[in-house]
């Protein structure tokens, strides 16, 4: 190579490397840019609410997802840090995750920690004031995916009541909600309150579970209009319309982004005579009964891990597989009708849960008239507007 071209070659590169001061500063550049962009949830801002914690004795309601992005579990990072972790309070199936639906969860200790864990499912719902005495400060982390009828909201509301009549603060580590900004779904009656819909908001409310917990006090939806001394650790680079995968299942029955995507839609057959996919490795991604017509899909469901005794287990079920559907913007009919009109025995479809579930008994009655969907939709329609601007002061993405 001529000295000429040489020479030319040493200043091409020495422009190349000084446009970002060094060629090993711009891909460090780069890489520190798509790492400060990742969504990261309250807890992973743990210099916001570390300090709120020192000399204090904690309580923490949560589970497997109250994790931080490196995945060490929040328990386990505050011991670390050498927080006084009092007791974990652990909602429907429990402080690791595994217990099925609707299963009674004893309390016992953390084996990894040896931290006493109290159970918020069952007949103990609320903490008693026993349970929150040595208690100065309380932690929520769990991870909700935006149903009105996911217990985890429900949790929340009994724990902000406990908080408010003992004066303990809360500090909500906020979490995004996987199905974002969807909003949709008749709202909840006050005749149909239960555990699985406390308040009158849509089937798919389209907040985070710290805007939730905002609207709660803001609405003064505890009892006796009470309002707790609440602290939200926001979400950063958090968009309400973005794409979120979590880090792990939120509940043993919502093993991926489909199901959970699919959850509030195919949660309507619960309260009816068709599987879910329980006892499947298709949960909450399929949907079938031995009372359907015989079709080219079928599962079987059989005991499993989250599902002990499966609805129909070990028979024959007929109907759809979704597990490649395209996703949903907003909360699906479609297959709750077909099947209905596709049961011969149509006295035997809906059960008791179902109204509970629709927080409404003008669904199933809709459904029974053969009122189109189009039809229920619209009955909708203007409670939705109203709930909209109601939510409004609470949004904070």
């Amino acid at each position: 190579m001529s000295h000429f071209f040489k020479k030319q070659l040493v200043v091409a590169l020495l422009f190349l490397c000084s446009t970002s001061y060094s060629c090993q500063g711009v891909t460090k550049t780069t890489a520190e840019k798509s790492t400060d962009n990742r969504i990261k949830a309250g807890a992973d801002h743990f210099e916001k609410y570390l300090p709120l914690l020192d000399n204090k004795k904690v309580g923490i309601v949560t589970n497997q997802t109250g994790i931080l992005t490196n995945k060490v579990h929040l328990v386990d990072f505050l011991m670390e840090k050498k927080i006084k972790v009092q007791t974990i309070f652990a909602p429907e199936h429990g402080f690791r995750g595994t217990a099925d639906a609707g299963e009674h969860v004893v309390d016992g200790k953390d084996a990894q920690t040896g931290i006493s864990i109290i159970s918020l499912y069952g007949d103990n719902k609320k903490p008693k004031k026993e349970q929150l005495a040595k208690i100065d400060i309380m932690i929520f982390d769990l991870q909700d995916v935006g149903a009105r009828f996911y217990t985890y909201i429900s949790s929340l509301h009994y724990v902000m009541e406990a908080c408010a009549e003992l004066n303990i603060p809360l500090i909500i580590l906020d979490r995004p909600n996987p199905n974002g900004g969807i909003i949709d779904g008749p709202l909840l009656e006050k005749e149909c309150t239960s555990f699985v819909g406390m308040h009158p908001i849509p089937l798919l409310h389209g907040m985070t579970i710290g805007e939730y917990a905002q609207m709660i006090n803001g609405e003064k939806w505890l009892k006796n209009g009470m309002q707790c001394k609440l602290k939200v650790i926001e979400c950063s680079n958090y968009k309400r319309n973005m794409n979120y995968s979590l880090l792990v299942k939120p509940s043993p029955n919502l093993p991926n982004d489909q199901s959970i995507n699919l959850y509030a839609s195919l949660c309507l057959f619960e309260g009816t005579n068709v599987s879910v996919g329980r006892g499947t490795e298709n949960q909450f991604q399929i949907y079938g009964s031995p009372f359907l017509p015989e079709t080219t899909f079928s599962f079987i469901p059989k005991a499993n891990f989250g599902a002990k005794d499966p609805l129909y287990n070990g028979k024959k079920c007929y109907g759809e597989d979704l597990t490649d559907y395209p996703k949903l913007k907003q909360l699906e009919l479609k297959w709750l009708i077909k099947a209905y009109d596709n049961t011969a025995d149509k006295s035997k479809f809906f059960n008791a849960f179902f109204t509970k579930l629709a927080g409404t008994k003008k669904l199933q009655k809709q459904i029974e008239e053969d009122v189109s969907e189009a039809v229920i939709r619209e009955s909708w329609k203007q409670d939705l507007l109203d709930f909209k601007k109601r939510r409004s002061p609470y949004l904070l993405y």
